[in-house]
């Protein structure tokens, strides 16, 4: 069915901070709003508000009809101990909840409970909306489509992250929704899986709300942006494509910039003029008690103090002026992750070197690759889930061994990565201490600095590093590079979870870099925008350059 959700004068925050207030969105058939905002902005919460699954301050939510399914999809798809693939499937498209709910309406038809024919019958029409009469045939369909080798009843812990991402999408592709909250999508999807996902999403009946950090992503399938503005406060709406509200905010942000020092400007001159009003009738004041005592010409006295009174009058005139001026709030200066990549001394000539490498892991094998990576070559790494890129990278680092060939790393490599896990902050001590232990000669004063300028405040650096958001991890990853010296950057899908300003500034961070660079990454615009010397394409366990 088709279905409309309405949201009126919403507002969330954390504890005493406003997160966003009177938030007013209508999601309708066919839409597809992209949510963007800086990490902490309160997108993931308003897509749990939209869903129901978190209430909200104020403001109220009106789905029509309002029997209508939500479904929210969260980033980072949770894999539950002893779920399978196959039940993970059901419980992403909502068919398990709908399975148990017609369960309970069929026992209590069998007890002959009073409205238990109606609700049977509407747990049915819901089940077969939610398409779970031929959920299981439509799952081997879609997961072969996929690449998704693996048996649906394989435990989901026992996937790989490429095999998890590929699951996701499935869940997603199955759907079937009358309105899609969906939480960052795109995250370790390869090029073939984003373009399904891309497909999916515009062919959508459904209204959607999508939270991306996908640039060309959301530039191909949204049809209007809701920011949401944590530096100014605001909420702002725009029609068209992501293209479009990218030129509508830098036009509004320089018109806005431009109406604050215009009435700034304007004030402070009023401001001097009134100065130098009430100065000169002092002055004039001060003149006539001075020569009144010896001035007996009354035509004199009365000159100057209607010259007095004048000026007096001129003065209240130009406050008069300023009080009446319509006061236009100077823009706030949104937080900016200002990165940069700490040098070190060059290393070697030949950075790192594979001669007939082979990894054999069951029944996939990397190789036999033979390839040298040199001194401030910029290479660029790519190719399907699955495929060897991490293996690949692991194996030219000497952290993978080889069954086969041989791996040398060069003299004065130094290494600095940000890897797809993002291990290093994965585990229960506090980020303060997991960060001093990869960087033992740094003050602790030192590394709180460091994190804050990533926007990892007093509150981050204490909590367990396991507990911070994916975008946390990521920024704390980044603060690392920053923090120690490297010649050599490994990123291996490094705007997974990143914001957009903080992609933008990576980027920047990566063209002033002028060490060695191996960069995996599905984000389209980051492969365009970086400045790269070589290109490696992984496929089955081959690798060519092109």
């Amino acid at each position: 069915m088709t279905a409309t959700l309405v949201a009126k004068n919403l507002a969330a925050g954390h504890g005493d901070r406003s997160l966003f207030a009177g938030l007013d969105l209508v999601v309708a058939p066919g839409d597809v709003i992209g949510l963007v905002g800086a990490n902490g902005a309160g997108k993931s919460t308003l897509l749990r508000m939209l869903a129901g699954l978190t209430p909200p301050e104020q403001g109220e939510l009106r789905l029509s009809p309002p029997a209508a399914t939500v479904g929210h999809l969260p980033q980072e798809p949770e894999r539950r101990p002893g779920e399978t693939v196959r039940a993970f499937l059901a419980r992403r498209t909502g068919v398990a909840e709908a399975q148990r709910t017609m369960d309970d309406a069929t026992q209590a038809l069998v007890d002959g409970a009073p409205g238990a024919d109606d609700a049977y019958a509407t747990s049915l029409e819901r089940w077969l909306a939610l398409g779970g009469a031929d959920l299981d045939e439509r799952a081997e369909e879609v997961a072969g489509a996929l690449g998704l080798t693996v048996g649906l009843d394989q435990p989901m812990t026992a996937l790989s992250g490429g095999q998890a991402a590929r699951a996701g999408l499935a869940s997603l592709l199955l759907s079937r929704y009358d309105v899609f909250l969906i939480d960052e999508p795109t995250n370790d999807l390869d090029l073939d899986g984003l373009e399904r996902l891309e497909r999916f999403v515009t062919g959508l009946r459904a209204g959607t709300v999508v939270v991306s950090h996908d640039r060309e992503f959301l530039a191909r399938t949204v049809t209007k942006v809701l920011e949401l503005d944590l530096a100014q406060q605001r909420i702002n709406l725009y029609g068209g494509g992501y293209d479009a509200y990218l030129e509508e905010r830098e036009v509004a942000r320089r018109h806005a910039r431009d109406e604050y020092e215009e009435y700034a400007d304007k004030r402070a001159a009023l401001q001097d003029r009134a100065q130098m009003q009430r100065s000169w009738m002092d002055k004039g004041v001060k003149n006539a008690r001075r020569k009144a005592g010896d001035d007996n010409d009354k035509i004199g006295r009365k000159f100057r103090s209607e010259a007095s009174e004048k000026q007096a009058a001129k003065a209240r005139q130009t406050q008069r002026m300023i009080e009446r001026l319509e006061t236009v709030e100077e823009p706030r200066k949104e937080w900016e992750l200002r990165m940069e990549i700490a040098a070190a001394p060059r290393s070697g000539a030949v950075v790192a070197t594979l001669r007939d490498a082979e990894v054999r892991r069951g029944g996939f094998t990397l190789g036999p690759v033979s390839l040298q990576v040199d001194w401030a070559d910029r290479i660029a790494v790519t190719g399907a889930n699955g495929s060897g890129k991490s293996t690949l990278l692991g194996a030219l680092l000497g952290r993978v061994p080889l069954d086969a060939g041989h791996a040398s790393l060069g003299s004065g490599v130094l290494l600095g990565e940000v890897d797809q896990a993002r291990r290093l902050f994965h585990g229960p001590e506090a980020l303060l201490d997991a960060f001093q232990r990869a960087t033992p000669e740094t003050e602790p004063a030192e590394i709180r600095t460091l994190l804050a300028k990533f926007g990892l405040k007093a509150h981050h650096v204490l909590r367990p590093a396991a507990t911070l958001s994916p975008g946390e991890r990521t920024r704390a990853a980044l603060a690392l590079l920053q923090g120690r010296g490297v010649n050599l950057l490994v990123l291996d899908e490094p705007t997974n979870h990143l914001d957009l300003p903080a992609i933008e500034q990576l980027e920047s961070a990566l063209d002033a870099y002028e060490g060695t660079l191996l960069l995996v990454t599905h984000d389209r615009r980051m492969l365009g925008t970086v400045r790269l010397t070589r290109h490696l394409d992984v496929t089955d366990g081959k690798v060519t350059e092109r």
